[in-house]
């Protein structure tokens, strides 16, 4: 580490040129210069990430619209997910949803494996099993948030299963978007 002069006031004497005081200090700063010298400093890049956000109207459910936020990182994928319909009253606060992390299991490619970081207790069903879905089709992990309940919007368990289909199959065509553009590391 660095020896740094300990500061002690005292009185300039008559044959001193420069108070003692003012020597420490000098002696401090040029040593904290010195130091910041040695630091390398970090390179500035440019992030590399690029979200994509797309909106559509689910199937069946036609006065409801799915909006789908994705991060589509190197050693993961981010999915946030929401709906609209015209029906809510734009002052009205939605519930932020469910957060989980699912990851693929390395020793049985058909299983995943899961946690939940967040519960909402309308959506965390539906989360995670789009989780699931998405950490074995990509075979990386994912963190996926999302306040879609589907009993809430009154859909069917036939419209529910085709809206999930629908999420899934364009967040499949944007990865394989993704996959195409960013060359193998």
């Amino acid at each position: 580490m660095f020896n740094l002069p300990l500061w002690r006031p005292s009185l300039p004497t008559a044959n001193s040129q420069q108070p003692t005081t003012s020597k420490y200090l000098t002696s401090i700063v040029s040593t904290a210069a010195m130091a910041s010298e040695a630091l390398p400093q970090p390179e500035l890049t440019a992030p590399s990430v690029k979200p994509q956000e797309v909106s559509f109207t689910l199937p069946k459910a036609f006065h409801t619209t799915a909006h789908v936020h994705l991060n589509f990182l190197g050693h993961c994928a981010m999915v946030f997910l929401a709906t609209s319909s015209p029906a809510e009253s734009g002052g009205s606060i939605k519930p932020m949803g469910s957060f989980v992390y699912a990851m693929p299991d390395r020793t049985s490619p058909k299983s995943t494996i899961a946690t939940t970081l967040y519960t909402s207790a309308p959506s965390i069903e539906y989360t995670s099993r789009i989780a699931k879905i998405l950490a074995r089709r990509f075979s990386i992990p994912v963190y996926v948030g999302c306040s879609i309940d589907p009993h809430g919007l009154g859909l069917e368990v036939e419209e529910e299963m085709e809206g999930l289909t629908k999420i899934i199959n364009v967040i499949m065509e944007k990865w394989e978007e993704h996959k195409k553009e960013t060359p193998v590391q």
